[in-house]
């Protein structure tokens, strides 16, 4: 699975080292890196919690390809405007991280005409769900992320178990973790089936 190393200021909350790029976000990260091809120089990120965005953001600044506005919906109307237009200003793309779409239609209603002309035109961006492949990757980072060592044979027992979300796979990693810790063992098979057990109350049931 490939990844992306992020730079040692990646932001406080940051729960990955690295993101990983698979099914859900592949599409995403090939459309930021020919950023000058984008309408107008300007592009609206979604996608489910937890799946990276902010990560995304972080690693597009970094990487010199533009400015970007993490949560742009929570800016007032006014500024987030202005702000669109200095970077066209300045010639710069310009990333903005906008709610989360439902039901194929963005959820954030933007009120000033001007505004929501010119995001109307920009290009939408959206991280989808993960495969299998990019489930087991991503167990593995989390793990990696919480120094935790996972038991062999983790990806082929859990990726089949789990819930096949990014904000799945961070909470059975979390309890996982958890239990080994609270229980002073390895996190092997019966650590790994009890943390799946835990959250079967917040999520789908599952093949145990």
């Amino acid at each position: 699975m490939t990844q992306i190393a992020l730079p040692l200021d990646a932001g406080p909350g940051a729960s990955l080292a690295r993101i990983v790029i698979g099914s859900a976000n592949a599409a995403v990260i090939d459309a930021c890196g020919a950023a000058a091809n984008w309408p107008f120089r300007n592009a609206i990120l979604t996608g489910p919690p937890r799946s990276g965005k902010s990560l995304l953001t972080r690693w597009f600044v970094h990487g010199g390809m533009g400015e970007a506005i993490d949560d742009a919906w929570t800016l007032d109307e006014t500024e987030l405007f202005h702000r669109w237009n200095r970077a066209q200003e300045a010639g710069s793309a310009l990333l903005l991280v906008g709610r989360s779409r439902q039901g194929g239609e963005s959820s954030w209603q933007v009120t000033l005409p001007d505004l929501a002309s010119r995001l109307g035109a920009a290009l939408h961006l959206e991280i989808g769900a993960p495969d299998d492949a990019m489930l087991a990757g991503l167990i593995a980072a989390h793990a990696e992320a919480r120094g935790l060592v996972l038991g062999d044979g983790a990806a082929a027992y859990l990726v089949p178990r789990c819930e096949r979300s990014h904000l799945g796979v961070e909470r059975l990693v979390t309890a996982i973790d958890q239990l080994s810790l609270e229980r002073k063992l390895p996190a092997t098979q019966s650590i790994w089936r009890d943390a799946l057990e835990a959250l079967v109350g917040e999520s789908q049931p599952r093949l145990l």
